[in-house]
């Protein structure tokens, strides 16, 4: 009522959308696992409610967001190899040569002042 059609995100619980919610490394091969780790642990909540509730009204539409996350799984899973393929595959889980070449030039470039 307060918003009208004005966009007011939030969480199901009521909570406003707050940055904190981000999981971001700025390292892709990290920011897809925390991916795909959260679609898994989407995956075993729905599973556990699907243990639980008996009710096909209730039961039909978890299953359609049991099946949803596994796709989306699926889906980071392929962006996964796609960006491994791309990267120095002797060196991707050592270190990011683009950042660590940028911070020495910046560095360097303070300590000489």
């Amino acid at each position: 009522m307060d918003h009208t059609t004005g966009v007011w995100p939030q969480a199901a619980s009521g909570m406003p959308f707050t940055a904190s919610q981000f999981q971001v490394t700025g390292d892709p091969i990290t920011d897809l696992f925390e991916d795909m780790a959260a679609e898994q642990k989407a995956r075993t909540t729905y599973d556990n409610i699907l243990r639980m509730v008996k009710d096909p009204d209730v039961a039909d539409p978890i299953r359609f967001l049991r099946a949803r996350e596994i796709v989306h799984f699926q889906r980071f899973g392929e962006a996964l190899r796609i960006v491994q393929d791309e990267l120095d595959f002797n060196n991707f889980y050592a270190f990011n040569p683009s950042f660590d070449h940028f911070c020495m030039d910046s560095c360097m470039n303070n300590n000489r002042k």
